[in-house]
């Protein structure tokens, strides 16, 4: 039997993309391209690098916990008293990537925050694409 109060939920937001991995890769671990679609930072693809992402409304503690170079990113992401784990998995396709975003950590007391991530990550990916086509067209 599961009790409910010590349950966690997870945000999964999947998406076909139209360019390489390693061009996603890019955009997932490049300060200045992290900063086009998500917020200012101070990323590195280091494990144990602690780094902050910063917003109008706030910042984000974070720890990059995985790197494997075009295939998976994963970090911590502490912010407004949740603490979840940020996982990006990059699965070459035939029209691109299939990337996959996963939020896991929400307690059953943080249904707002469980769900504003549900609408904010769809719409970060929606950034994310633009930020990609931006990078693709010449200056």
């Amino acid at each position: 039997m599961t009790d409910q109060a010590t349950q966690v939920r997870t945000v999964v937001v999947e998406r076909d993309i139209a360019y390489p991995p390693e061009k996603i890769w890019r955009a997932l671990t490049q300060p200045w391209l992290i900063q086009e679609w998500l917020m200012k930072n101070d990323f590195a693809p280091d494990i144990g690098h602690r780094f902050t992402l910063t917003a109008d409304w706030g910042s984000v503690d974070c720890e990059v916990l995985v790197v494997e170079p075009e295939r998976s990113l994963s970090y911590t992401w502490a912010a407004m008293g949740l603490d979840s784990t940020v996982t990006w998995t990059l699965t070459p396709s035939e029209t691109g990537t299939h990337l996959r975003m996963e939020q896991a950590g929400f307690k059953a007391d943080q249904q707002q925050a469980y769900h504003g991530s549900r609408i904010g990550w769809q719409r970060l990916f929606d950034a994310l694409e633009q930020a990609l086509a931006k990078e693709e067209k010449p200056a």
